[in-house]
């Protein structure tokens, strides 16, 4: 079963989900998610593989949410998606995904539902 990974080399969290996956001798695409940031497609696509709307996404502690007046609570989806786009360091990391599922590894073990 191949895997992807929207991840970020800095972040522990992304770098020990890395580790759980390779661990298992799993093939998995590891996606620079801040050097190539996601399409709206791409993004709703994972999204509704999450079961999540862009605002559970978001990375809120981020300080670009108060730099550019986001309101998480009023904006529209796509406009957030957008935003995310444009920013990535706003989705949340690390998400790993198939085909058909995907998971935020916060905590990494999450991964194991994937595995």
């Amino acid at each position: 079963m191949a895997l992807s990974i929207f991840h970020n080399p800095r972040c522990s969290k992304s770098r020990k989900t890395l580790e759980i996956i390779e661990s298992q001798n799993i093939e998995v695409e590891i996606i620079l998610y801040l050097k190539n940031p996601p399409n709206g497609s791409e993004l709703n696509s994972l999204l509704e593989k999450l079961g999540m709307k862009a605002s559970d996404l978001v990375r809120k502690s981020e300080s670009i949410i108060k730099e550019l007046n986001i309101d998480l609570s009023s904006i529209s989806n796509d406009d957030l998606i957008s935003i995310m786009i444009e920013h990535p360091i706003l989705i949340e990391r690390p998400i790993v995904f198939n085909e058909s599922s995907a998971i935020i590894g916060r905590p990494p073990e999450n991964v194991q539902e994937l595995i």
